[in-house]
């Protein structure tokens, strides 16, 4: 394993766009500066999405106006176009993310479109980044099974990440987006992508549907990977994969780093209490382990 592991905290983003309820954009902001003291390095902090499909996210120009930027911490956010790059450029951002899916059906399901069409859609869009000096993240969602066609075929996978890096993504990260995956696949996925593009690209990204998050990071850690996604307490799902809970929790995963004796830079107390605030805020109970327990106890 890595002696250190990199956190890429989907919380304000990925958490936050299946909620129900608006969030008001002061709590947005307060959450994405709170997660920034905690230490955490990466900060997915909105998107650029429209409104009509995520209305969660359509505050996103105002909360990257309004949060403290702290130095070191980067605060990408998601666009599906040129026209959502352009808004995202036009607030300050300077890293951004695009997604698709390794499952035909589901990219049909739901953007209407083959996962090829998907792709060339992406292709502008990250020449336009690349062309800003910005490093891009590609999100592959679907990777160990889809809500549509069920099983995914791990050439489709391999194809899909290969093809993002080839326009030019830095990062692919890999999303188990229904949470059906075990470790064992997980495992033989993370090879076969791992073939094709170095391990030091890839990300993991898992949903806890199943309660099988954390053994499928293991698992990746052990051939690996040091980049891995979470949400604090456990925050989203996917507003297109009815059923499928939120990610793994990162405070969870934080535990269980420092418990393998790697390094992460969080404060698991403080990101612990961070969980429990927005819990508070969101009028919801904890979905992670650690955000149930007392302070000194989750510490």
């Amino acid at each position: 394993m890595k002696q250190r592991v990199t956190l890429v905290e989907v919380g304000p983003r990925d958490g936050l766009q299946n909620e129900a309820v608006q969030v008001p954009t002061a709590t947005k902001i307060a959450l994405i500066e709170r997660l920034a003291d905690c230490g955490v390095p990466v900060i997915e902090a909105g998107s650029f999405v429209s409104p009509k499909w995520v209305p969660q996210m359509a505050d996103s120009g105002a909360v990257l106006a309004g949060i403290r930027r702290k130095p070191g911490v980067r605060y990408p956010v998601l666009v599906p176009n040129l026209y959502g790059f352009e808004q995202a450029l036009a607030a300050g951002v300077d890293e951004v993310s695009v997604f698709t899916a390794a499952s035909e059906a589901f990219n049909r399901r739901n953007i209407n479109a083959s996962t090829e069409q998907s792709l060339q859609r992406f292709a502008p869009v990250i020449a336009r980044a690349k062309t800003a000096g910005m490093r891009v993240r590609g999100y592959v969602s679907t990777v160990l099974g889809c809500p549509y066609q069920g099983a995914v075929p791990l050439a489709d996978v391999v194809s899909v990440a290969v093809k993002l890096t080839a326009l030019g993504c830095d990062e692919i990260s890999l999303g188990d987006t229904v949470g059906v995956g075990t470790p064992l696949a997980a495992r033989a996925m993370l090879r076969a992508v791992a073939a094709e593009i170095p391990m030091a690209q890839l990300a993991v990204h898992f949903h806890d549907t199943y309660g099988q998050a954390l053994a499928n990071i293991y698992a990746c850690l052990e051939e690996g990977v040091s980049i891995v996604d979470a949400s604090v307490a456990g925050l989203g799902g996917c507003p297109y994969a009815q059923g499928a809970s939120g990610n793994v929790s990162s405070e969870d995963l934080v535990y269980q780093l420092h418990g393998l004796g790697l390094e992460t830079g969080i404060d698991l107390e403080a990101l612990s209490a961070t969980a429990r605030w927005i819990n508070a805020e969101l009028r919801r109970m904890p979905a992670s382990r650690l955000a149930r327990l007392p302070p000194r106890a989750a510490a």
